[in-house]
């Protein structure tokens, strides 16, 4: 039995169901050791971190990830209710959505395409790489002891390319099936919230957009607009006693690009608050209802929004919002919070190994990189309980003034909680000092001789 704290033994357990208890009891261990490992997140770093390394048996946590039964949908579900029910207890609940690349090698990963490097790319030059394609939704929300909005995974797919299914009965999904299905899916967890979903431009479809708005409980989408979008007015009333096809759409509206050039545009300044960076930045915005309409596709009346600096400093820009009551200051400040998923998939490479397992079989790539994802989260949680008023010690430093804690502090104060828990014995001859077993101080000695990140 592992000894943590009781808090953090609380949250874990919510878990427990969905093992058997022989596979629950493996599954901890990869859980605390992923946390305490320094380095690779391979299962044999765990192992070594837990001081384990003389198991006979290291194979039974190997399966855990490539052969035993348990559901990581259902280990999904119960990540998102915790994040919900502890830090966002009422009002609409913002999400995330995007895609990323695991940069792996190796001939038996079957799923492995090559794609484009959002990161290394630009518009003038286009970088590919080599890797599997992971879809993740993340809440966001604002972290109390952090002072800021964390996107935080619980949700997460791997979309392979369409030449991973060449010749296989089942066929290939896009990025947007992908994310219709995921989407639907949550609104079946929270079927009583207010769901807004922000995503970039490759998420701009009529179809993907058009069947979240006609839910039962509709799902609101933030999204980026193409300047050159085919905005009409709404379709006018039929006629009585008119003969053929009711009309979708009206007159055609002037194209934002149009709009944005027109010198009788009346823009409006508004301040956004946390804007990119956290800072204040001061722009100029116009906002009407129109349809969005393209040949084949049903209409979608949405809200858009145009954005221009008015100190020239970054390219104006269109958003769309499928909720035509919402504020467009507000939907510009729900976009906004769409750059921390950028930071949240730098984090989980900087800090929780994603890039440095090194699973072969289908199950085990399937699992640990969603895992490794949702750690992140957990992680977060982890942090939140051990918060005191509301505060988290921040590593500080005589050349550098920290002002606020980042995800390497939350990582360092769990991990500061767990090998306090479970390893450390009040001496009895006196109560003010603690003795360092000889065992725990050579898994202290390894971790640090071996902390290397790759």
């Amino acid at each position: 039995m592992l000894t943590l704290p009781e808090t953090y033994c609380t949250l874990i357990s919510r878990f427990a169901h969905i093992f058997s208890q022989r596979v629950w009891h493996h599954a901890q261990v990869l859980l605390i050791g992923a946390i305490l490992a320094p380095g690779k997140r391979t299962v044999t770093s765990v192992l070594r971190v837990m001081g384990l390394s003389e198991d006979q048996h290291f194979e039974n946590y190997h399966r855990v990830l490539s052969r035993a039964v348990w559901s990581s949908l259902e280990a999904s579900r119960i990540l998102l209710m915790l994040l919900v029910n502890t830090l966002v207890p009422r009002g609409p609940v913002v999400m995330g959505i995007d895609e990323t690349i695991e940069r792996r090698r190796g001939a038996k990963i079957k799923a492995k395409g090559i794609y484009r490097d959002a990161v290394r790319s630009s518009r003038s030059q286009l970088v590919k790489a080599s890797g599997l394609r992971w879809l993740s939704m993340m809440l966001l929300v604002p972290i109390p002891w952090a002072k800021r909005v964390w996107a935080l995974p619980f949700l997460t797919a791997l979309a392979p390319s369409a030449r991973y299914y060449e010749g296989k009965a089942r066929g290939h999904k896009k990025l947007t099936d992908w994310a219709r299905q995921m989407l639907l899916q949550v609104r079946r967890w929270v079927p009583e919230r207010a769901l807004v979903v922000v995503a970039d431009s490759s998420y701009a479809a009529i179809l993907l957009l058009e069947r979240l708005r006609r839910l039962p409980n509709p799902i609101c989408m933030v999204t980026r607009l193409r300047l050159d979008a085919a905005l009409y007015e709404p379709a006018p009333p039929r006629q009585p006693g008119k003969r053929g096809r009711p009309r979708v759409k009206g007159s055609r509206l002037p194209s934002l690009k149009q709009i944005l050039g027109d010198p009788k545009t009346v823009w409006k300044k508004v301040t956004i608050r946390d804007w990119y960076g956290g800072k204040r930045r001061q722009v100029e915005i116009v906002s009407r209802t129109a349809v969005w309409y393209h040949s084949g596709m049903p209409p979608l009346p949405i809200r858009w929004v145009l954005i221009r600096d008015p100190k020239g400093m970054f390219r104006s820009q269109a958003l769309l919002c499928t909720d035509l009551t919402v504020d467009p200051v507000q939907i510009v400040k729900w976009f906004v919070m769409r750059w921390q998923l950028e930071v949240t998939f730098r984090e989980v490479r900087t800090h929780l190994g994603v890039e440095t397992q090194r699973q072969w079989s289908d199950w085990a790539i399937a699992r640990t990189t969603p895992a490794l994802l949702g750690l992140f989260s957990l992680v977060t949680l982890l942090a939140h309980c051990s918060t005191r008023q509301g505060t988290l010690p921040i590593r500080q430093a005589a050349w550098y003034a920290k002002p606020l804690p980042t995800f390497s502090d939350a990582l360092a104060v769990v991990r500061y909680h767990l090998w306090q828990a479970m390893s450390f014995h009040p001496s009895v001859c006196e109560a003010d000092m603690q003795e360092v077993p000889r065992v725990l101080l050579k898994r202290f000695t390894d971790a640090v001789c071996y902390a290397s990140r790759r």
